[in-house]
């Protein structure tokens, strides 16, 4: 039994010492990164675009919606949401590979703005860290904001003005239901659910996003289920 608590003690001392090692090259990273552009710097650069939507131009139903698909805690957590990790956490092992990131609405824009896309664990950690440090500097609703100008929507449209526009020919302040349910759902895989190339899989994607506003609340079911 001596020799099993030993093994134990000896792979608990490796996890912290490599867990710490992770942490320390990740807190690097995001050092790095912010050495390169403030926080202050990367909002000023995102509300300079042509087409900069502010959140009251922007139709509650398609705020809703993006909370609903994207973060429907973010006004709740400090930039990283430990309940949306944990579900993650349990469907990559699950599934034996990364499905899911659990990442937050301000972790997004950390990675968008600062990082690759590489799904490593010590970028992660960094964008980790620029989360919270995002989150120190600027309010919820102006993370919100810079984040829906700043994300990809597909057929070369890089915020949600272009989108709107592009797709329906209106401003964001115009969309309807069907417009905003529709919009917020593409950003997940923009390839995919680009309602100009996969018209039947945006709608489905729709579908998720509607479902998913019913169970966050922002929506009632009128199914009677």
């Amino acid at each position: 039994m001596k020799w099993i608590k030993r093994l134990c003690s000896f792979i608990f001392l490796c996890a912290v010492i490599v867990g710490g090692i992770l942490f320390y090259r990740g807190y690097k990273e995001y050092r790095a990164a912010l050495e390169t552009k403030s926080v202050e710097q990367m909002a000023a650069d995102i509300e300079s675009i042509e087409n900069y939507t502010s959140l009251e131009e922007l139709p509650q139903t398609y705020i809703d919606a993006v909370l609903s698909v994207e973060d429907k805690r973010f006004y709740d957590h400090p930039g990283i949401d430990p309940i949306a990790i944990g579900r993650a956490l349990i469907n990559d092992i699950r599934a034996g590979s990364y499905v899911e990131g659990g990442s937050t609405i301000t972790q997004q824009l950390a990675k968008n703005q600062y990082f690759t896309q590489d799904k490593k664990m010590v970028r992660k950690i960094a964008e980790m860290f620029m989360a919270f440090k995002i989150e120190s500097v600027l309010d919820k609703d102006k993370i919100l904001e810079l984040y829906v100008n700043s994300i990809f929507f597909g057929n070369h449209y890089y915020c949600v003005a272009d989108a709107s526009w592009g797709y329906f020919g209106k401003a964001p302040s115009e969309m309807n239901f069907d417009e905003c349910t529709l919009l917020a759902g593409i950003p997940n895989a923009p390839t995919n659910y680009n309602p100009v190339a996969s018209p039947e899989l945006a709608r489905e994607r729709q579908s998720q996003v509607i479902e998913k506003m019913i169970k966050a609340g922002f929506l009632e079911d009128d199914t009677g289920q």
